[in-house]
């Protein structure tokens, strides 16, 4: 019985620590998706600045110098007054330290406070935005923007 019972355990060790090894990660930066809470809609935005640390301690790097203009190009994105917004990334193999969203029109700014779950509400009036979002973690600095349309 004894016997039986360091072999049923060896069994359970060995098939245990062989899930963990297979276990696969991702080290890019995440993409980002905008979902609404309240309706299916979620939408995908664009990577702007990197600066991310990559598998093997890898450097991965994009520079965009007009970010503003370059979110401008994107295709729209359209979205209704006051609704609210769920940040999610696809994978979170990193820790994030700091994490901020703001819209831009005419050249001013807005901050867009996130709450707890990564949400934010966007605002009542009516326009063309631009959307970028600013992800600081331990693994280093992803931004991303959209070209978001409240109508």
């Amino acid at each position: 019985m004894r016997k039986r019972l360091k072999v049923i355990t060896s069994i359970f060790l060995v098939a245990l620590s062989a899930g963990c090894i297979a276990e696969d990660y991702d080290f890019t930066p995440p993409s980002v998706t905008l979902s609404s809470p309240d309706s299916s809609q979620s939408e995908k935005l664009t990577e702007a600045n990197i600066k991310w640390t990559g598998e093997n301690n890898k450097l991965e790097e994009k520079r965009i110098d007009d970010v503003l203009s370059y979110a401008n190009e994107q295709e729209q994105l359209t979205f209704q007054p006051g609704q609210k917004i769920d940040l999610l990334f696809d994978s979170e193999d990193f820790m994030v330290e700091d994490l901020e969203a703001a819209l831009w029109k005419d050249g001013t700014e807005q901050e867009l406070p996130l709450d707890k779950q990564r949400s934010f509400t966007f605002p009542e009036e009516k326009g063309t935005y631009i959307l970028v979002v600013e992800l600081d973690a331990d693994s280093g600095l992803a931004q991303y923007v959209g070209n978001i349309e409240i109508k």
